[in-house]
């Protein structure tokens, strides 16, 4: 059953009179004549309609001309998804049925409507999700995707629109009469393919995810010259962590991420020691759902977009983008995470996105169907996603460096790899060699045993990498924010101080703080962190909390009134955070 069957009602609510009464000083009243079109597929969305009077009919329409009605509303329900927090584009057609009047409410509004008016805001978000799962499901709105899916760049891309909840659809040309017609007038040479139908109709030939993103208007160029208040890089659990509870202090925040939201994080099948989650949650809904509420306090969003510098003058830091721009902010998060760290085979890159993989998702899953794999680590992503793919795989051999799973993985993980019979641990082994097909495809994978140095070789098209992470830090290169001798970031006590002139000087920094004046870090990036998904969202918190202070600090300087002592927050060992208030200008404390 699909969503959109199982939970109509709370996908399509109806408000009474007097809420609509309650909403309209957050809007203007739109009319339509019957025909008339009030949101287009691929066309920013103006924001979201709440119909007073008439009915429309929305409707699915895939670039290739294809079209299904999905529901009728009328007076007292609201037309949008999730799209409509932060202006992009629309996923459906809605058409006028006859004469309507509509309350139009725009982004910003509607942002401003789910935190004065919490109980019907509420549903409509409830509303605005579930719409949002029903579309994805359903692969409505977004581009279609033309190629094998077994293909790298088929993978590649779906990867990319998956993990930022972004619908699409996939048409195989082997399969599909339309798909091989456009093969053939669009992508007569094998490195064409895949092919990117967009909705307004752009035909894009094996694009990067950037080309993509900008085609589907993902990533809106803001001209505007102006400096945020907190810039963050990188949207892992840290970033989105600090997003919310900025913005939700009325601080303007720009996140930036190369990739996704989510890190590493998003890309876990299951979470299971997060606390609240007894049943567990899946690292993409988590996420997911700090994705949404960054977006609600009105935190801007911008996935694929890469920070490649950070500087500094006098009265400001810049990030510059690849694109060339310089984004200006007046604090700065360093909130990058790390990356999947890779096999000391030499040929490994011959097989990335070709038979080894970084993640585990249902994409990945599915090409493995029934076929014997690899997975390397012991730690708990390994043991989740062993877990998660065990129900594709034939056989998983999970290979272990160290002696057994006890040192690295929770208790409660390794009695359930015991207990599932395709799942075979190896310890105290390592993958040696890796073989493949005159086109790079991943064929056989041979292993050691270090301890009898005995070697094994077995047909194996697929391999999992879980071994660690590096952090994320090559960008700061030469920015004067110390790193440890592991490249992590130092903060707090840790940071050297007096290295540089950007440096903290006199006030030494906040706990979080780099060794750069109004520069923090959060999360896995920072030296000394615990690398947990409740760390990283607790470590946010306490950022912005000191971004309070940085700013309070900035101000009361250039007035010439500093306090030397600003150091009110203090970071608390392995299990989490405290936050310890004392009287300062700026800072407010929240439950």
């Amino acid at each position: 059953m699909s969503t959109i069957d199982e939970k109509r009602q709370q996908m399509f609510p109806k408000l009474a009179s007097d809420e609509i009464d309650r909403l309209r000083r957050f809007g203007q009243i739109r009319r339509y004549a019957a025909g008339a079109a009030l949101l287009v597929t691929g066309e920013v969305a103006p924001g979201m309609f709440v119909l007073i009077k008439g009915r429309v009919s929305v409707a699915r329409r895939d670039p290739l001309g294809h079209e299904t009605p999905v529901v009728e509303q009328g007076p007292g329900e609201f037309v949008a998804d999730v799209g409509q927090l932060s202006g992009q584009p629309a996923f459906v057609d809605v058409h006028a049925i006859d004469d309507v009047e509509t309350l139009l409410i725009p982004p910003e509004n509607l942002r401003a409507l789910m935190i004065e008016e919490p109980e019907i805001g509420e549903r409509i978000m409830h509303a605005l999700i579930l719409r949002r799962v029903a579309l994805i499901e359903a692969g409505a709105g977004g581009p279609v995707l033309i190629g094998a899916e077994n293909s790298p760049d088929v993978v590649r891309l779906q990867g990319f629109l998956a993990r930022n909840a972004y619908p699409h659809q996939l048409l195989d040309p082997a399969q599909d009469l339309d798909a091989a017609k456009l093969v053939e007038q669009y992508a007569p040479n094998p490195s064409d393919l895949p092919l990117a139908i967009c909705p307004k109709g752009t035909i894009l030939k094996n694009p990067n995810e950037t080309e993509l993103a900008r085609a589907l208007g993902m990533v809106p160029i803001d001209e505007r010259d102006r400096t945020y208040d907190v810039a963050v890089v990188g949207a892992g659990p840290a970033g989105l962590s600090i997003a919310v509870y900025a913005a939700s202090e009325g601080l303007s925040v720009i996140v930036f991420d190369t990739r996704a939201f989510g890190g590493q994080a998003g890309a876990s099948a299951r979470i299971e020691n997060y606390l609240g989650f007894p049943a567990g949650i899946s690292g993409q809904s988590l996420t997911g759902r700090a994705y949404v509420q960054a977006q609600k306090f009105g935190a801007r969003v911008m996935i694929p977009c890469e920070v490649v510098r950070l500087d500094r003058t006098e009265t400001e830091l810049g990030l510059h983008l690849t694109d060339g721009r310089r984004v200006k902010a007046a604090t700065v998060v360093v909130a990058t995470g790390a990356r999947y760290r890779r096999l000391d085979v030499p040929n490994l890159s011959d097989f990335e996105g070709r038979g080894v993989w970084y993640w585990a998702s249902p994409i990945e899953a599915r090409l493995c169907r029934d076929e014997e794999i690899v997975l390397v680590g012991g730690g708990n992503s390994a043991g989740q996603a062993a877990v998660f793919l065990r129900s594709f795989a034939k056989r998983i051999r999970m290979l272990v460096r160290g002696p057994s799973l006890a040192e690295s993985m929770s208790h409660y993980l390794i009695d359930r790899i015991k207990a599932i019979d395709n799942i075979e641990v190896l310890t105290r082994t390592e993958i040696v060699a890796l073989y493949g097909t005159r086109e790079k495809q991943l064929e056989r994978v041979r292993w050691r045993n270090n301890v009898n140095g005995e070697e094994t070789e077995k047909p194996i098209r697929h391999v999992f990498c879980f071994i660690g992470a590096e952090p994320a830090t090559g960008w700061l290169r030469d920015s004067g924010v110390a790193l440890d001798g592991k490249n992590f970031v130092l903060t707090g006590s840790d940071a050297p101080s007096g290295a540089r002139p950007s440096n903290n000087g006199s006030r030494r920094p906040l706990p979080l703080e780099t060794s750069m004046r109004g520069v923090f870090a959060s999360g896995d990036v920072r030296s000394g962190s615990v690398k947990r998904v409740g760390a990283a969202i607790g470590e946010g918190a306490v950022v912005g909390a000191e971004l309070h202070v940085a700013r309070a600090d900035g101000a009361a300087e250039s007035s010439g009134d500093v306090e030397k002592d600003s150091a009110i927050i203090e970071s608390v060992g392995a299990i989490g955070m405290r936050i310890e208030s004392a009287p300062h200008a700026g800072f407010r404390r929240r439950m």
